[in-house]
């Protein structure tokens, strides 16, 4: 009887997959750490419901999720006779998760308080707002999901992987670099290991992964540098909380969290289109990388966690991380998501990830997602063809306002009441400029494919294909789906906008229209581009 001997003896766990592991669980740690930093430095929000309500049932839907990823992989692997397969990283969402904490679940629990709750009402309102967001977000994921293997056959490769590079050189790269460089001897230190062993591919002393020992490093330098003085302003050592364990059962808490998404509705619908997108696009990269997952099964395994998240308290939308070619070079192949699902989930229910979210130094967390962005970046420019690199940096940009976007609205930064005026500034000069930021970075992910997609076709000769994807622009603008003037990102009709923003609305669709109509005009040249520009 023939056996097929790789079926057979294909390992759960390869040396990689340690590497892989750690990269992954950072990565969730990070933002689980923001959101508790920001609702609780910021909105003065109570710690114990953040460890005890949001987070057991938010890394749930991470440990369920990556369960999904981890049997696809194993799956597709059994099916090509692979050994390299590697598994979808899945965790929580960085740009959504951000706006969950700064737009919607913060000023909610304002805006109890200033209706007369007290401050435990208020939290566990504030709890099922989230809750209720997650099952919103989950529902229209799992209906848009079905779509996704028609995107991949309408958008070219430079609009699906030129869109997710800027959000990873931008988002992901630029901002945890910041981060990093707040504690400087640590946070450089640990980054220089990090490309040391990952991309220079650096031997070690010892036999560990490389990711772990810089972990290691970093922390016990970080906690070492503020014990004798030498740390970065402001050191202390956390207080350290006791651990809880929560089983995160089904709850009909977000029945009565419903009725509060409905002015966050316009927010929130824009978040669940921005993961369907991104999960096209992530499934596009990893087919790139050689791992070619339905675009379909990897948006419905997202929906259905997100959703599960949401019936048992989570408050963080899960979604496919764009960074699977990066976990495939670090050798990580599908035990890694497994263990990250079950270190993540347990760890939520046994107190474990709160402890290290208080423990753990963001200026070593924040190097591995800069490596992971890199990795990101160069592997869009080798996966596309190099005449359209131009157009992929072009894409780039609208990251670019989303970033300076989440920083001027940040109340730390600016207090409202200027920004509403720096949104209304008129100087003579055209619209306001933070007007024109906040409005590009709205959508930005979508933004990006449709000015990609529109300048790789005016590349390949294809003007009116790139007048196609403009007026789609112009259609998306028109209901603030892209470019929307809301300065929360919130979608609208159209006749319902007043003023300033009316203004602002009708001069972006009418960029989008105008110059699709010239590019029409111009198509309708016997050669409108030369031949050596479309080989």
């Amino acid at each position: 009887m023939n056996v097929d001997n790789k079926t057979v003896r294909r390992s759960w766990f390869v040396p990689g997959d340690l590497n892989g592991f750690f990269g992954l669980v950072v990565d969730n740690l990070s933002i689980l750490g923001f959101i508790s930093a920001a609702l609780i430095g910021i909105f003065g929000f109570p710690a114990e419901v953040i460890y005890t309500r949001m987070f057991p049932g938010t890394a749930f839907g991470v440990l369920v999720g990556n369960l999904i990823y981890t049997v696809m992989a194993r799956r597709l692997a059994a099916k090509t006779g692979r050994d390299d397969v590697t598994a979808m990283p899945l965790g929580l969402d960085a740009p959504t998760s951000i706006g969950m904490a700064l737009l919607v679940l913060g000023p909610a629990f304002v805006g109890f308080k200033q209706a007369g709750m007290d401050e435990q009402a208020a939290a566990t309102a504030t709890w099922q707002l989230g809750m209720a967001s997650l099952i919103v977000m989950g529902l229209l994921k799992f209906v848009l999901s079905f779509a996704g293997d028609t995107v991949t056959r309408l958008i070219p490769r430079a609009g699906l992987l030129g869109s997710i590079a800027g959000v990873a050189l931008v988002l992901m790269g630029f901002l945890p670099l910041i981060e990093t460089l707040r504690s400087p001897m640590v946070g450089f230190m640990t980054l220089g290991l990090l490309l040391y062993v990952l991309i220079a591919k650096g031997r070690l002393p010892i036999k560990l992964p490389g990711v772990f020992v810089a972990f290691v490093f970093g922390t016990a330098l970080f906690y070492g540098f503020g014990a004798i003085g030498l740390g970065a302003p402001g050191f202390s050592f956390p207080t350290a909380q006791p651990l809880h364990f929560v089983l995160p059962l089904p709850t009909l808490g977000f029945l009565d969290g419903l009725p509060y998404t409905v002015p966050y509705l316009p927010l929130l619908l824009p978040f669940g289109l921005l993961m369907v997108v991104g999960g096209i696009n992530v499934s596009e990269s990893a087919r790139a990388a050689g791992d070619d997952y339905r675009t379909r099964d990897i948006l419905l395994a997202e929906a259905f966690s997100t959703l599960v998240a949401g019936f048992v308290g989570g408050v963080a939308q899960t979604t496919p991380y764009i960074g699977q070619p990066a976990y495939k070079h670090m050798g990580a192949r599908s035990g890694y998501t497994l263990l990250t699902g079950l270190f993540i989930g347990l760890g939520g229910m046994l107190g474990i990830v709160s402890g290290l979210v208080q423990w753990l130094p963001l200026a070593v967390l924040a190097p591995i997602i800069v490596y992971v962005a890199l990795d990101i970046t160069t592997q869009a420019f080798q996966a596309t063809p190099s005449k359209h690199a131009t157009a992929m940096v072009f894409g780039f940009l609208p990251s670019v306002a989303y970033m300076l976007a989440i920083k001027t609205g940040n109340p730390g930064w600016i207090a409202p009441e200027h920004h509403a005026q720096l949104m209304s500034a008129l100087d003579g000069h055209g619209l306001p400029e933070l007007a024109v930021i906040v409005t590009l970075g709205n959508g930005f992910i979508m933004t990006s494919m449709i000015w990609t997609s529109a300048v790789a076709a005016m590349v390949d000769g294809r003007l009116r294909r790139a007048a196609a994807f403009l007026l789609a622009g112009a259609g998306l603008s028109l209901f603030g789906i892209i470019h929307s003037v809301d300065p929360r990102g919130g979608v609208y009709l159209p006749w319902a906008l007043e003023g300033l923003q009316r203004v602002i609305a009708w001069q972006f669709i009418g960029a989008y229209v105008g110059l699709a109509v010239l590019l029409i005009l111009l198509s309708l040249q016997r050669d409108p581009v030369a031949p050596s520009a479309q080989a």
